[in-house]
């Protein structure tokens, strides 16, 4: 075979051959085909498009470029979440020991995050002495002791995914949904889960911007699993506004600790409650939504969740004592609020400025080698369609010196609309997709 022969006939609108795709992501991977010809492959299929099939052989190619776990042996069952990222979104820290709590085998593997979609690991790393990055016996331990693991990818999962992802950034093939699900799914599929839900954002804050974009990333990532033999699910939910209350790591662990012990917002526990749902019966724990929810709500009304986080936490080497007193987690120095000119309703908070904002305080990375400042961040003090008065606080900035906090709050005024009149809070849970 000749990479520019695949080129011209996926420029044609043909489809490739299962074998076809095979050679060309083992010779990306192997270097045997140059990165100018990928980028024109990668064009043409953003072009052109790719059927399910295609779609399928490419995610399972670019699994197969690398390690493949295989837990068969030890964890059967084992379930995975993936969000496609989000403002705030700190579900995999409440979900996952939710699940287990109730008998799942919750094996996770998670990425670091960049740009304004904070990454579940850089969350971990807030709390002192937590380890992410496992070795293959140390993941089989956990997985047996506690049915739970969230730890970094390992450099060989998905190594073509990886030099794709990086190639497609660079040449304008990002925005494509066949490339976008294969990439997302290869590293699902090469992680060893057998049931997935998928966390499909809509919104400002979101990378998909609309519903349909959202729908149809999420109708062929589940077709890909389904065709993978993987029991899949996704779910679209909402990023107008950000998940929760708090944007940046310490604090964001924070609320994920007050969740799991009954006090968390309202939306938080409605995601995890509806992706757990779906997950439960996908893995064949529960005969239907309704009863599956009322399994995860009772892990937290009980305390199984949060006693199965700590466990968690002391099985990764996290230090126990801050987790329960998470005032000693990491706090910025200085914290001011951004207050209310007028009285009213909250009308708009938009999700992609306070990401933007918490990264450039120093919560988020542009590039991968920046360093996160744990303590800094954002708390929401109002939601959507919630009544505030003149000189109340609509949010605060934690912030490393004075400087960086002004800038943030004069950032931030555009960032939060009132009404005159009342509002309806936004829809959090659009649809489902099976």
């Amino acid at each position: 075979m000749r990479a520019v022969d695949l080129i011209i006939k996926k420029r044609n609108g043909a489809q490739l051959s299962t074998e076809e795709i095979q050679w060309l992501i083992q010779g990306y991977t192997n270097g045997s085909v140059p990165d100018y010809q990928m980028a024109a492959w990668a064009m043409a299929v953003v072009l052109k498009g790719m059927d399910d099939r295609e779609t399928t052989d490419l995610t399972l190619a670019m699994a197969a470029s690398g390690d493949q776990l295989d837990l068969r042996d030890f964890a059967p069952d084992a379930v995975d979440k993936h969000s496609t990222g989000g403002v705030g979104d700190k579900t995999s820290l409440v979900l996952g020991p939710m699940l287990a709590a109730v008998g799942l085998q919750v094996a996770k593997m998670s990425g670091r995050g960049l740009g304004f979609s904070g990454g579940t690991l850089d969350k971990l790393e807030a709390i002192p002495n937590m380890r992410i990055d496992l070795s293959e016996d140390e993941f089989r331990h956990a997985m047996r002791e506690i049915g739970m693991v969230i730890m970094g990818q390992t450099a060989d999962l998905a190594p073509a995914d990886k030099k794709l992802y990086a190639l497609r950034d660079v040449t304008g093939t990002v925005e494509c949904i066949p490339l976008i699900a294969a990439s997302i799914m290869s590293k699902k599929l090469a992680a060893g889960a057998k049931s997935i839900v998928l966390d499909v954002k809509v919104g400002a804050g979101a990378f998909m911007k609309t519903l349909d974009q959202a729908r149809d990333l999420a109708r062929t990532m589940v077709r890909i699993g389904q065709l993978a033999g993987r029991n899949v699910a996704a779910i679209l939910s909402s990023m107008e506004q950000p998940l929760g209350l708090t944007i940046g790591n310490a604090l964001e662990v924070r609320e994920a600790i007050e969740t799991l012990q009954g006090r968390g917002p309202g939306d938080l526990v409605e995601v995890c409650l509806t992706l757990g749902s779906h997950l439960l019966v996908l893995a064949g724990k529960a005969q239907n939504l309704d009863d599956a929810r009322q399994q995860l709500q009772a892990s937290l009304d009980n305390g199984q969740a949060w006693a199965k986080f700590r466990e968690f936490v002391a099985q990764q080497g996290g230090d126990l004592t801050v987790i329960d007193q998470p005032e000693t987690l990491p706090i910025a120095p200085i914290q001011i609020s951004l207050l209310a000119e007028s009285s009213g309703f909250v009308q708009r908070i938009d999700a992609e400025t306070c990401g933007i904002v918490a990264t450039e305080l120093g919560a988020g990375r542009a590039r991968k080698e920046d360093a996160i400042d744990p303590a800094v961040g954002l708390v929401l003090e109002r939601k959507v369609g919630e009544p505030v008065q003149a000189g109340e606080a609509l949010l605060t900035v934690h912030a490393a010196d004075q400087q960086r906090a002004e800038v943030a709050l004069a950032a931030l005024k555009s960032a939060i609309t009132i009404s005159a009149t009342s509002v309806e809070a936004l829809p959090l849970v659009f649809e489902s997709v099976a």
